[in-house]
């Protein structure tokens, strides 16, 4: 299951390696569908990348400092920097392509 991420560890969460960051919020339906997929590359990644979350209703600060104006937004970094950037629907198969090509 993906771990949720508040503005004080983003960064030594991201900082490092590769990451995928799931910006979601509660109420959200698309969200809710996703989430599943969000958990199964958590599991997929464990010990070669991060998934996390971060509910932009809860760190504001964060989703306005990378700009998210919809949810689900879903950006990969590689070494705390944004390396690609998805929103609404993304199935599996294509955000594992896209840690894989940071891997």
């Amino acid at each position: 299951m993906a771990n949720s991420v508040q503005t004080a560890d983003f960064q030594s969460l991201v900082g490092q390696g590769v990451s995928l960051i799931d910006f979601w919020g509660d109420g959200c339906p698309p969200c809710k569908m996703i989430a599943p997929v969000i958990d199964a590359l958590a599991a997929d990644y464990d010990g070669k990348a991060n998934v996390a979350k971060v509910n932009v209703y809860e760190e504001t600060e964060l989703a306005a400092q990378f700009e998210v104006m919809a949810i689900p937004t879903i950006i990969v970094f590689k070494d705390g920097q944004e390396v690609q950037r998805f929103k609404g629907m993304v199935n599996r198969a294509e955000l594992g392509k896209a840690i894989d090509a940071q891997l």
